[in-house]
C-alpha cells in the first residue's frame, strides 16, 4: 500500500490551503456552494455541490511555457 501525504489548512472562512507530496493549492469558497481551486501544478478546477446525488466539477490545466 502506497504512503500518501496530504494535509489542509484553513486560513481564512471559505480560503483553505491544501498541501500534498506533489503540489500546493489555495482553495476559495463555501464548503456548500461553489469552490475554485488553484494548484501549484498550474490545474484550475471549478466545482460545485448540486442537490441530490449531483455534483460539477471541471479541471483545466495550464500549458507549461518553454
Amino acid at each position: 500500500m502506497p504512503v500518501t501525504f496530504r494535509k489542509s489548512f484553513r486560513i481564512f472562512p471559505g480560503v483553505r490551503l491544501n498541501v500534498n507530496r506533489k503540489s500546493v493549492s489555495i482553495t476559495v469558497g463555501k464548503g456548500d456552494g461553489a469552490r475554485r481551486t488553484y494548484s501549484s501544478t498550474g490545474r484550475r478546477t471549478t466545482s460545485m455541490d448540486l442537490p441530490g446525488p449531483f455534483g460539477y466539477r471541471k479541471t483545466s490545466t495550464r500549458r507549461s511555457r518553454h
